[in-house]
């Protein structure tokens, strides 16, 4: 497929096989904006794991220092004090059989979910629906806890989950073209940083191997991983 004329101009500038540094990448990726809405800056990462064994399996949960930018919708399943304790810190859905019933019927209308441990069994059988979208509760991600009120209040600040697929990549919107350059470098280092952290026991050789960053609609840049990790 030939490539637009947008597409041509954004590369321009852009050596696709030189490795930039993030601050170097964030401004590109910035610059190459051109897009009539606010776009999502992306940061993917090619790791040295196979995902197929289960001692390389990578997966956790990232804090933003800067928020992601995102409106969260957040659902939360629990009763009681714990269920007012969702509503008081902004959870947008909270409940137990009646919430099982809503995501049963198809309408999800959250992109976070959020579950204390004693419905767990309840939520547990939205196993095929909830799942194949990333959206089951987790107790590695923070996602299946008794402290509903900060893990509402992580999601909605700008918390990322991420979980690395098939090919050995994660991936993740970490921050909008809107935001200052630094914010944006804040946020990708603290995501590639929490990325490290994760880093499974199976794990043999360069783990984090290639970091590329990009806009929703812009072309890639790929990034000097020494720039971005921490020692």
């Amino acid at each position: 497929m030939a490539e637009g004329k947008r597409i041509r101009a954004a590369r321009e500038g852009i050596e696709p096989t030189k490795l930039y540094t993030i601050d170097e990448a964030v401004k590109l990726v910035k610059a190459k904006s051109t897009a009539k809405f606010d776009e999502t800056v992306e940061v993917s990462m090619n790791l040295g794991v196979d995902p197929r064994h289960a001692d390389q399996m990578v997966r956790g949960v990232c804090n933003l220092p800067n928020g992601s930018g995102r409106t969260v919708r957040v659902a939360v399943f629990a009763r009681g004090a714990k269920a007012d304790d969702a509503r008081e810190a902004g959870a947008d859905i909270v409940g137990a059989e009646d919430l099982l019933e809503i995501v049963q019927s198809g309408k999800i209308e959250f992109d976070r979910c959020i579950a204390t441990p004693d419905l767990m069994p309840l939520v547990g059988r939205l196993g095929k629906v909830l799942g194949p979208r990333g959206l089951m509760p987790n107790p590695k991600v923070g996602t299946v806890t008794m402290d509903v009120k900060a893990a509402v209040a992580a999601a909605k600040g700008g918390a990322v989950e991420f979980r690395v697929e098939k090919a050995g990549i994660v991936h993740a919107g970490i921050g909008k073209v809107s935001f200052d350059e630094q914010k944006l470098v804040e946020n990708i280092k603290a995501f590639a940083d929490a990325v490290s952290k994760a880093k499974p026991t199976g794990s043999k050789g360069t783990y984090i191997q290639r970091i590329a960053v990009t806009s929703t609609m812009g072309p890639g840049v790929k990034v000097e991983p020494s720039s971005v990790l921490t020692a």
